[in-house]
């Protein structure tokens, strides 16, 4: 039977897309004449600055001049580029051979003489070793002029072509997308604080025995010499505000003379107390928070300020002379960890985990409460806030006035692809991405400190992060039940606090942990507890400032996610390390691998030889991915070459790095109180080297492995010409010669 099917065959007028084409405005600041530019700002301020007048009028002249120098020396250019994928390496002499190259294909294609087919592959094999070695050169000289940490995932991820996640929702112009972020994000901060019911006395702040200031009153704030102006430019980051004038990288190669006019902005700022308007408005970047998260729904974003940069130079001295009073006057609370110089999360969950190993050691079982906060920047109510700095902390006169300044009469905008929504006062909260605010927010949440301790109850702060443990003795029904009861009024009356102070609790994503032995830990099956109207049944893990606490403290889980994040970046690293050489390889590896196995990593010491084993594999694997070795190349002498400690011998490092610390003064209180000195009965040589007392311990598990007894054990072995090293570089130096050298 013939077929029903018949060729139809037709022409359509068609041609390919173009590539997509955009407008864009710019200024070419690489190409403007920093000396003219300097010589023109020197002569511009020259009689125009006035050293005694209002710091408003300062500010405005100040951001006229600039902007007019920019439009002289880099005058606004708008012109349309076509939008093509990033390939820096792909140059014009690629582009001919490879031309060449096809040239010579099709030649052979249609002679198919074996002369034609040997030169077509001899122009092949040379153009392929011409993009490898563009390829190569382009990836080294990107990652050498890397400066951090952040910069490197993103050339990671260009040289990867990895897609970057749509992190804003969908929308039909920016102005709109703006103007709803700023209505979600001010609608969010009116509904929680309306969602309190305050008392008519709600002025008095829920203090045990309100703490009054004692020492030495901040009155006033000292004025800034040039040349602490000049030092704290040139350490700040490199960052910039489309408010500012001039970029950041810019100012600094023009600030010996920009530096005195600067200074006078400062000064006056302090001397006056006010901040003008024109340094208090923020530029709102909505970030989503995880970027598995919908980016269709608006709670998965925080709003990060972006404010001028003369603004947050201010801040940055103010915050030095008011971390100076705070520390002359030991107004930090001694167990909030974060924005303090030597404090950092591993000092933190050190002292936490060894709090609770020596509880569990001793009663057989503690519990960990972890408190979560709603917005807790952003509801900040700054009468309150004036209220704690002036009666705890002693600010007054002209400096609390200047505080009120800072904190009054704010403004933000949201800002998307340039477009900015309409202004919108900030009348709560202190900004997120500003030098204050941090501090600003551990001052305001001090007073919890004092409530916690009524209860006898041990905690740790770090932000806006609480800590909450004690012993629980669960074999004691009785005993049980009233630390339970007792735990749970601690929490009622932390609660009360932020209510009356305009924090939000969240009780349902409060975590709580028992953690006890493995043989015990049915026995405490039954046990939770109610905070507000939610009942917290134990969790079996937790994520505690990036480390995962479980119910034993084995740290199973964080082990499995750190091989998770190190075996990610390492396949990703492989991927290209044939267009990488060794110290380019060497730094990725260090800055995305490394990282991982040492942060916290003082926690880790005593952890199954399991775990250790895969924590171990890890860098094994990313020292044979540096040095191109096979998978069963003995590795001892590959970490030898890099000077690459084994991963346990790391744990040891960091442990003594810090006791030696705690020797030197250069750690917490809160650590040096875990350490007892060891004083001889009698006069001996070696009595005037620090040591340590050993304490006694009964389980292996935990109280073996807690702080308090493996860094007196540890340190107390060290050699003396290690111990009594002259700073931290030459004991870092000395420790590791020492490590290399001896086996635990």
């Amino acid at each position: 039977m013939p077929s029903v099917h018949a060729a139809v065959i037709f022409s359509l007028p068609y041609s390919a897309p173009g590539l997509p084409k955009k407008s864009i405005t710019y200024r070419p600041w690489r190409k403007v004449n920093v000396n003219a530019l300097k010589a023109d700002i020197e002569q511009s301020f020259l009689d125009n600055i006035v050293t005694h007048g209002n710091i408003k009028d300062n500010v405005e002249l100040y951001n006229k001049i600039l902007n007019d120098l920019s439009d002289k020396h880099a005058p606004l250019v708008t012109k349309t580029v076509t939008i093509r994928s990033e390939i820096s390496w792909y140059k014009a002499e690629i582009e001919k051979e490879k031309r060449k190259r096809r040239q010579l294909e099709r030649k052979w294609r249609r002679t198919g003489s074996n002369i034609d087919r040997q030169c077509f592959q001899v122009q092949r094999t040379h153009v392929n070793n011409l993009l490898i070695k563009a390829k190569c050169a382009d990836y080294r000289n990107k990652i050498s002029n890397a400066t951090s940490t952040k910069e490197l995932f993103q050339i990671t991820n260009r040289l990867l072509h990895r897609k970057k996640a749509s992190t804003l929702p969908e929308h039909e112009s920016e102005h709109d997308l703006a103007e709803k972020f700023m209505s979600y994000f001010t609608d969010k901060i009116r509904v929680i604080r309306q969602s309190f019911e305050l008392n008519d006395n709600s002025d008095t702040q829920c203090e045990p025995k309100c703490r009054e200031f004692t020492g030495t009153p901040l009155d006033t704030l000292s004025p800034a010499t040039e040349e602490e102006v000049i030092k704290i430019i040139r350490s700040s980051p490199t960052k910039s505000c489309s408010l500012d004038p001039l970029p950041t990288w810019l100012l600094k190669d023009c600030l010996d003379v920009l530096a005195p006019v600067i200074t006078v902005i400062v000064n006056l700022s302090l001397s006056n107390s006010d901040i003008p308007s024109q340094l208090k408005h923020a530029l709102i970047l909505p970030l989503i928070k995880k970027l598995l998260l919908d980016p269709e729904i608006l709670k998965n974003y925080r709003p990060v300020s972006n404010l001028p940069y003369i603004s947050k130079l201010i801040e940055r001295i103010v915050a030095a002379r008011l971390v100076k009073h705070l520390v002359s006057n030991n107004l930090y609370e001694e167990y909030q960890s974060a924005y303090r110089q030597l404090h950092s999360t591993e000092t933190a969950l050190l002292r936490v985990q060894n709090d609770i190993q020596q509880i569990v050691d001793t009663d057989g079982a503690a519990i960990l409460i972890l408190l979560d906060l709603s917005a807790a920047f952003d509801t900040i109510d700054h009468d309150r806030l004036l209220h704690i700095l002036e009666s705890r902390n002693g600010i007054t006169g002209p400096a609390l006035k200047w505080f009120e300044s800072y904190l009054s009469s704010r403004t933000q905008s949201v800002i998307i692809n340039g477009v900015e929504s309409n202004p919108s006062d900030l009348i709560w909260g202190v900004p997120q991405g500003s030098v204050l605010g941090p501090i600003l927010f551990t001052i305001y949440t001090s007073p919890l400190g004092d409530i916690i301790r009524k209860y006898d109850i041990q905690f740790h702060l770090y932000a806006d992060d609480t800590q909450l443990y004690l012993s629980f003795k669960f074999r004691d029904k009785v005993s049980g039940d009233a630390t339970i009861q007792l735990m749970q009024q601690c929490v009622a009356e932390i609660k009360l606090w932020m209510k009356k102070n305009l924090l939000k609790l969240n009780d349902d994503k409060t975590e709580f942990l028992i953690i006890t032995t493995k043989h015990r830990m049915n026995m405490c099956a039954d046990v939770k507890i109610q905070i507000g109207d939610s009942d917290i049944i134990p969790s079996l893990s937790a994520r505690n400032l990036g480390v995962i606490f479980d119910s034993k403290l084995s740290h199973e889980l964080h082990v499995n996610s750190i091989c998770k994040k190190a075996y990610s970046q390492i396949r990703a690293i492989g991927s290209i390390r044939k267009y990488l050489d060794k110290p380019s390889t060497e730094k990725l590896v260090n800055s995305l691998v490394t990282v991982h196995l040492d942060y916290c990593n003082s926690l880790l010491y005593g952890i199954s030889s399991q775990q250790m084993c895969r924590l171990q594999k890890i860098q094994n694997t990313a020292a044979r991915l540096i040095l191109r070795l096979r998978k069963y190349d003995h590795i001892s002498a590959a970490l030898r070459d890099l000077h690459w400690l084994p991963v346990r011998k790391r744990i040891v490092f960091k442990i003594l790095l810090t006791v030696y610390k705690v020797t030197i003064g250069q750690a917490p209180s809160y650590i040096s109180d875990m350490l007892t000195t060891y004083k001889p009965s009698r006069s001996l040589r070696s009595g005037t080297l620090p040591s340590f007392r050993v304490p006694m311990t009964r389980l292996a598990s935990f109280g073996d492995r807690c702080f308090a007894k493996v860094a007196p054990s540890l340190w107390n072995s060290l050699p003396d010409s290690v111990k009594t090293s002259d700073s931290v570089p030459i004991f870092k130096r000395r420790l590791k010669t020492y490590l290399f050298d001896c086996e635990l």
